[in-house]
């Protein structure tokens, strides 16, 4: 496993409380992860604009964390964005949000979103999340070499 990058995710998230715990829970996983973090749609598409682009400090992620309400763009309007665009719709996107709400988990996954996770409230709740999601996204769905694809979650 030494020869693995580090998982590359893109967290979209207003709350600043959450941003913590998601990223507390994530440095407590055995598969190392670089954390990038973007308040609302708007900031997270142009983070992807950069990204593409080529910017070194804003790496193509491996994986998106997506919450759905927040300020401005929301999630499902930037999921719409990004799975409309050839260079991003292969990006797993798992909702990370407080919504339980039926309409939110089917409309997220008509938009193509690989996952759906209601946030929990506690941080052991956090960190049995992101170790689920480190057993399945990141040892099935990550680049081994540059030849390889990533998992497209769809």
């Amino acid at each position: 496993m030494g020869n693995l990058e580090p998982v590359k995710i893109l967290l979209v998230e207003d709350d600043l409380g959450d941003q913590k715990l998601i990223k507390t829970s994530l440095t407590h996983q055995k598969i190392s992860n670089k954390i990038f973090i973007a308040q609302n749609g708007e900031d997270a598409l142009d983070y992807l604009s950069r990204s593409k682009a080529g910017d070194s400090k804003s790496p193509m992620p491996d994986l998106i964390l997506l919450d759905l309400n927040m300020p401005g763009m929301g999630g499902k309007e930037f999921l719409r964005h990004i799975k409309a665009d050839d260079q991003l719709d292969t990006i797993p996107v798992v909702i990370l949000t407080t919504s339980d709400s039926e309409q939110d988990i089917l409309e997220s996954y008509k938009l193509h979103a690989s996952g759906y996770i209601k946030k929990p409230v506690t941080l052991d709740g956090f960190r049995k999340i992101m170790n689920e999601l480190e057993e399945y996204w990141f040892m099935i769905c990550r680049r081994v070499s540059e030849s390889q694809l990533s998992c497209t979650g769809n």
